[in-house]
């Protein structure tokens, strides 16, 4: 471990990563060892900390719902939900006098929906939305649906590969498009590279012309410290944030919006049902200015929202700066032992110096398809990654394409063609605060030994019309290992 990161915060990471569900699960793999699986798929979703399970099967008991306090379980929830809202805000920093939040049902893709209607809808002369190229889909499609332009930034180019956002494209198109810009929507962290974004920067100029800004914190949050407000420099305040749950450490939670409240005044909410009016007539009814009420038409997930906020505090308390320290250091030190491999691909700037990177990172075997080299981790090495696109498919596009270069020189359009065919993604391996260097080890010796070993592997391996490789002898029956209604019927039968 690094030497930064404070005695007490190390342990309790330690005891974070010993109580993870899930952290001790074995299969049995094609080779027919049995072996603990290493989860490195954090980006796509996080394993659920010990804390939380605990947490809340204490509170269960006392379940109710919150539009009431009539009696004690309703009371004890209220007051619960709203200490979830307060930690929400505490956790990115926001001030509860300016902002506010409100929680979504469908991670960061319902808040950024959320927050492009509305803007839309508040800001009506304002009909471009800048983003960037590494955007996840759910920071791209939602600003395109709503406005009339998008325009994606590109990102820096250098000899140690491509890295955040361009600074100087960011401020060129802003003051071509001026009073036109709505807001600016960039991702914290690349879901891709996990490469960090300057959104303070970002945020710093987009004021500058006049534009909000939006920070696309799904891979940031649990990963890097966020602060909304309260910079010396105001105007490297963030406008709004929307974050996803179950990537901070807590499936079944929902997503969150932190916002100045102001933005969401003054126009009708976007949903509506109950909760969110003061009086309902045959002929009207009269929406509730109070916030968040206004923006939580029906029930929220309240169960879910106490989860994540249980999460929110145990990660403020242990100190984002400690856990950002230690994830930075198992990223670096992934980056540089793949990259020592033969034939595997590393993308994304290559110096963490210079270029902050946390969270993922991503990665081919040369001549060999992404899915081939997915499976094969898993099926006998019993490491879980993800593979494709992520849903960026223009960066991770122009990522390949950078990649490939020379090697494109001089082959026919059918050789071209099948170039493009073992290269339309990547595998991705992506770590949360239960990861260690112990696992990276075992991810570098297993890449090493696709690597050097490919057509062994190839041979054990059938590919089927959706690009899908499976085990000619090998398969796994989810259904032994773990059935819902297997269970109840166990259950059932006393």
């Amino acid at each position: 471990m690094i030497s930064n990161v404070s005695h007490t915060a190390r342990e309790l990471i330690e005891r974070l990563r010993q109580s993870t569900t899930g952290i001790d699960v074995e299969y049995r793999l094609a080779n027919g060892n049995v072996s603990r699986r290493i989860y490195l798929d954090s980006t796509a979703s996080t394993l659920q900390l010990g804390v939380v399970r605990e947490v809340m099967d204490k509170y269960l008991p006392y379940y109710a719902n919150t539009h009431t306090t009539v009696h004690f379980n309703a009371q004890l929830s209220t007051r619960e939900l709203e200490w979830a809202r307060r930690m929400c805000l505490d956790f990115v920093n926001a001030d509860p006098g300016e902002y506010g939040c409100f929680f979504v049902g469908s991670g960061t893709t319902g808040g950024i929906n959320r927050i492009a209607r509305t803007m839309c809808r508040k800001r009506p002369d304002r009909d471009v939305v800048i983003t960037s190229i590494m955007e996840h889909h759910s920071n791209d499609l939602p600003h395109r649906k709503h406005f009339s332009k998008v325009v994606h930034i590109p990102v820096m180019a250098t000899e140690k590969g491509m890295g955040s956002v361009d600074m100087q494209a960011m401020e060129s198109v802003l003051a071509q498009y001026g009073e036109r810009v709505n807001y600016v929507s960039v991702t914290g962290v690349s879901n891709v590279t996990g490469i960090v974004n300057p959104i303070y920067e970002i945020a710093e100029l987009a004021h500058r012309h006049g534009a909000l800004v939006l920070v696309d914190a799904a891979q940031m949050a649990a990963h890097v410290p966020l602060q909304m407000s309260g910079h010396e420099n105001p105007a490297r305040n963030l406008d709004m944030v929307a974050m996803s749950g179950h990537k901070i450490y807590t499936p079944a939670s929902p997503g969150v919006v932190i916002t100045r409240r102001e933005l969401f005044s003054d126009v009708e909410p976007d949903e509506v049902g109950g909760g969110m009016v003061d009086d309902v007539y045959t002929e009207h009814y009269l929406s509730t200015e109070n916030f968040p009420d206004r923006e939580e038409a029906g029930t929220p997930n309240i169960a879910g929202a106490i989860a994540l906020a249980t999460v929110l505090y145990t990660l403020k308390k242990i100190g984002m700066e400690e856990i950002s320290k230690e994830e930075s250091d198992v990223v670096a030190y992934a980056v540089n032992r793949l990259r020592a491999i033969e034939d595997v691909v590393v993308y994304g700037h290559s110096d963490p110096g210079t270029c902050m990177r946390t969270g993922a990172v991503s990665i081919n075997v040369r001549d060999m398809h992404h899915s081939l080299t997915a499976a094969i981790l898993n099926d006998y090495f019993n490491i879980a990654v993800r593979n494709a696109c992520f849903c960026a498919h223009p960066y991770v596009r122009e990522m390949i394409s950078d990649d490939l270069g020379e090697q494109m020189d001089g082959l026919s359009n059918e050789e071209l063609e099948a170039l493009a065919d073992l290269h339309r993604g990547m595998v991705r391996a992506s770590f949360g605060i239960y990861n260690t260097r112990q696992d990276v080890d075992q991810l570098a010796h297993a890449m090493s030994e696709i690597a050097g070993n490919k057509e062994f592997y190839r041979s054990r391996y059938r590919r089927d019309d959706c690009d899908n490789y499976f085990h000619s002898d090998f398969s796994f029956d989810s259904t032994r290992v773990f059935s819902v209604q297997n269970e109840v019927d166990r259950w059932l039968s006393g």
